[in-house]
C-alpha cells in the first residue's frame, strides 16, 4: 500500500450522496480546509468505490483493518494519528474518507486536481483489493429527501442545495394533506393549467407539481422556493444560510 503526504481536505460530513461531496472548484472560502500530513491509498473496484461514495453503510472489516492508523493529520504543529482515514480510488475517481473511529464513511472529501493526479499515478501499479461487502449489489433507494443523482446532474453547489431545500418544503407540504394549499402552489408554478389543477385531488396535484419540479433548476424553481418558504422560520433560516455562504 502506498501513501501520499500533505493533502488538503474539505470534509463533508454525513453525506450519503456523492453529489453533495463538492468538487474542488466548488469549495468556498468559509469551508473548513484541513491538512492531512500522510494518507494511505487503497485501490478498490469501481463497485466498491461507488458504494463508499454514495452510502453511509458499514465498510468492509478487512478494509478497516488494512488502513488502521496509517494516516495522520497535521494540526497546530502536531501530528495526530487517525484510526480509519484513507483515500480510495478505482483508478479513475478519487475520494478521501474518515470514519471518525466508526465503521461507516462519516466524512468524505474530494481532492485538489493536482493531488488527485498524484493519487492516480501512485495507484497505477497497485493491485485492486477485492473487499467483500454483503449488500453491495442492492440498489440504493432514493426519495424526496435523498434525491436520485440524476435529478442533481449538471447543477452547481448552490443550485443543488436550494433544490434540496425546495424538496424539503414539498415534503412538508405533502405532510399537511391540504388540498387547497397544494392546488395553490401548483397553480403558482403552472398558472395556465388553473382549471385542470382545481379539479385535482390532493395526490394528483402534489405528484403533478413534484413531477414538473423534479428535473433541472431554473429561475422559476428559485422564485417558487423563495415564495414557499415565507413564514416558515426553519426553511427561511436555511435559505438565508445558503445565500450568506454563497456570497462569501
Amino acid at each position: 500500500m502506498v501513501h501520499i503526504r500533505d493533502v488538503w481536505i474539505n470534509w463533508f460530513e454525513g453525506e450519503e450522496n456523492g453529489y453533495n461531496v463538492c468538487e474542488f472548484f466548488e469549495w468556498r472560502k468559509d469551508d473548513r480546509i484541513e491538512l492531512l500530513d500522510q494518507v494511505v491509498i487503497i485501490k478498490v473496484t469501481s463497485k466498491l468505490f461507488d458504494y463508499i461514495e454514495n452510502n453511509l453503510a458499514e465498510l468492509p472489516e478487512e478494509l478497516l483493518n488494512d488502513v488502521y492508523q496509517q494516516s495522520f493529520q497535521r494540526k497546530n504543529n502536531q501530528r495526530i494519528q487517525l484510526d480509519y482515514c484513507f483515500i480510495a480510488t478505482d483508478g479513475k475517481k478519487v475520494l478521501a474518507v474518515d470514519t471518525l473511529g466508526y465503521q461507516t464513511p462519516i466524512r468524505k472529501s474530494r481532492l485538489m486536481p493536482r493531488q488527485e493526479e498524484i493519487v492516480l499515478e501512485l495507484a497505477m501499479n497497485e493491485f485492486v483489493k477485492n473487499y467483500y461487502v454483503e449488500y453491495i449489489d442492492l440498489p440504493r433507494e432514493h426519495h424526496i429527501l435523498s434525491p436520485d443523482p440524476r435529478l442533481m446532474s449538471g447543477l452547481i453547489r448552490k443550485e443543488r442545495q436550494l433544490k434540496q431545500l425546495l424538496f424539503m418544503v414539498l415534503d412538508q407540504l405533502y405532510s399537511t394533506n391540504n388540498v387547497a394549499a397544494v392546488r395553490y402552489w401548483y397553480t403558482e408554478w403552472a398558472p395556465n393549467n388553473y382549471e385542470s389543477i382545481q379539479s385535482m385531488n390532493f395526490e394528483e396535484a402534489w405528484h403533478g407539481l413534484f413531477n414538473e419540479l423534479k428535473d433541472g433548476w431554473s429561475t422559476y424553481h428559485y422564485h417558487l422556493c423563495e415564495r414557499m418558504i415565507k413564514g416558515q422560520p426553519f426553511f427561511e433560516k436555511l435559505w438565508e444560510l445558503q445565500h450568506a455562504e454563497s456570497v462569501k
